[in-house]
């Protein structure tokens, strides 16, 4: 069933580089892209997921709801990074509703901060441990957990914000099962195991889901940014002609040629290896799983070359994700060569947007 216009939400990607929005309606023929575009931020105005220029970045928002005029109130964002943890947990199987009066007591031992600075949320998993037989009758049943926590002074910063914008923030999410959500409703093959790995501009995300369940994610201060500011230093020029440069869109002497293409391979050298060593990871904690693929996404990773150099490294087929793939798009609305353009940075905003009113 369609979600009621009513409940549907406004989806916004608030990254370190840009903020991305996307509106999708959900109707009895499918469901349609209604809005999408970005708009750029001053470096430093949002630093490791914190917001440092809340009036700037507020200003930047607003100014991109205006041009798409976008009249909903009611928005979805997420988070991600250092200030939040994602892990699954086994524990004695209880109701979910003695689950809920029990979590915080259940999660201070798998939680790396005071356990006072933190809202915590959860999600009971399809759970392998009830299935396993035992001889001991007496033993306890086990269930999954995934737990979510989410440092209280960062989700307060983008409340603070959505709030400034004159905005209605309905649900928070994390950057992961924002992934996740847009990942389900491209033409990408659903089953079987896939890694979603997301490269913006300071972060480095991974979701590895099987059966659309999400079995390990992964954060990392590894982005696009890392390159801009390298190329920044190399040539002695400013943050934004070495963005140029990185883009391609500034032309560069021949004898500086050989630094940049150093600064290039040696940065996503270190992304892919990242990216290898949590699918190492991966295989040895899930013997019975194995990766099939990976799709990319996210600004960084529009960088020439970077898909094959991770495939290689990895040794699985990666491709990129493209979150417009199964949404109707009306061509007189959309300039479809930016869609096209745009979609490995439309990820996780598409995915925001298919969050409504009511959701847990």
């Amino acid at each position: 069933m369609p979600v009621p216009k009513k409940h549907q939400l406004i989806g916004i990607d608030i990254g370190s580089h840009s903020i991305k929005v996307a509106e999708i309606e959900d109707s009895k023929k499918g469901m349609i892209l209604k809005n999408f575009g970005m708009i750029g931020l001053p470096e430093n105005a949002i630093v490791e997921g914190s917001i440092k220029e809340m009036e700037i970045v507020s200003a930047a928002l607003k100014n991109l709801l205006d041009n798409l005029q976008i009249k909903n109130k009611n928005v979805a964002t997420s988070i991600s990074g250092y200030s939040v943890i994602v892990k699954k947990i086994t524990i004695p199987e209880k109701e979910e509703k003695d689950l809920e009066e029990s979590i915080q007591s259940e999660s201070e031992q798998y939680i790396p901060f005071d356990i006072n600075d933190v809202n915590l949320d959860f999600q009971i998993l399809p759970s392998e441990s009830e299935k396993e037989e035992t001889e001991d009758e007496e033993k306890e049943e086990l269930m999954d957990v995934l737990l979510v926590a989410a440092k209280k002074d960062i989700v307060e910063e983008y409340i603070s914000l959505l709030h400034l914008t004159e905005l209605n923030p309905i649900v928070l999410d994390i950057d992961p099962f924002a992934l996740q959500n847009a990942f389900e409703i491209s033409n990408h093959e659903q089953s079987g195991c896939h890694a979603l790995v997301h490269i913006g501009a300071q972060q480095l995300t991974i979701n590895v889901i099987k059966e659309g369940i999400s079995i390990f994610t992964r954060d990392s201060p590894h982005g696009g940014a890392q390159i801009t500011s390298e190329i920044q230093e190399s040539l002695d020029i400013s943050y934004r002609e070495a963005e140029s440069v990185k883009l391609g869109a500034k032309p560069i002497e021949t004898d500086q040629r050989p630094a940049i293409e150093e600064i290039f391979s040696s940065t996503v050298t270190k992304w892919a290896q990242e990216i290898k060593r949590a699918l190492d990871f991966v295989a040895t904690t899930f013997t019975d799983i194995k990766v099939e693929n990976i799709l990319l996404s996210g600004g960084a990773s529009l960088l020439p070359g970077l898909g094959k150099y991770i495939g290689l490294e990895t040794g699985l087929k990666t491709e990129m994700l493209n979150p417009f793939s199964n949404l109707e798009i009306k061509e007189k609305l959309f300039d479809i060569g930016y869609l096209n353009y745009s979609a490995p940075m439309a990820v996780i905003s598409i995915g925001l947007a298919l969050r409504s009113i009511g959701d847990r």
